[in-house]
């Protein structure tokens, strides 16, 4: 029993780890948040 205990959390922890490595939200997969895309904006000059 308690080798099955351990082989069943050994398999979590890497399927955690594996879920967590291929859950990003990153375009370079170098972690992180993706930085918002700026987008330039026309102005008037005449008033």
């Amino acid at each position: 029993m308690t080798e099955f205990l351990l082989m069943t959390g050994v398999l979590a922890l890497l399927g955690l780890v594996l879920w967590m490595a291929m859950d990003s939200d990153d375009d370079n997969g170098g972690g992180g948040l993706m930085q918002p895309a700026l987008i330039p904006v026309r102005r008037s000059t005449s008033y």
